[in-house]
């Protein structure tokens, strides 16, 4: 019988805009989720601010350096038989670089109409259901 309690994970990932843009990322053929998209970030580490976390992954996957971010959504999902992740997002307002594949299958600039073509993680399902309504029109200027 097994009587622990799922794994908790928690997660943060920026929401990077460029004329109207955003960019979102595929996962490798081997890692965990295979070929999934998903927005650029990672997991947080024990004791690690959360725009702490969100600088040194975005460093490290796409070579850019964060300067101001804003939490925009924050929610729980949990993936069945697997982890319980806490997801936030944040709004990237100001970085430096040019954003750069160092870590994925690919990266891609995805006009907002064919986020929902993508196959993305299912944890990711709800912020591009917010970037798909009404008010993302607003998130995207800011």
């Amino acid at each position: 019988m097994n009587t622990s309690s799922p794994k908790r994970i928690d997660v943060v990932a920026g929401l990077i805009f460029r004329d109207g843009d955003v960019l979102a990322c595929q996962r490798h053929q081997n890692a965990a989720f295979p070929l999934k998209w998903e927005f650029p970030g990672g997991k947080v580490e024990q004791d690690e601010a959360d725009i702490d976390a969100l600088r040194r992954e975005l460093k490290e996957e796409l070579g850019v350096e964060i300067h101001e971010a804003e939490l925009v959504r924050q929610y729980e999902y949990s993936y069945k038989d697997g982890p319980t992740v806490s997801l936030r997002f944040y709004r990237i307002h100001k970085f430096d670089g040019e954003a750069k594949n160092l870590i994925f299958q690919q990266i891609s600039w995805v006009k907002m109409a064919e986020l929902g073509g993508l196959d993305f993680l299912d944890g990711d399902r709800p912020i591009i259901e917010d970037l798909l309504s009404m008010g993302a029109a607003e998130l995207v200027r800011k």
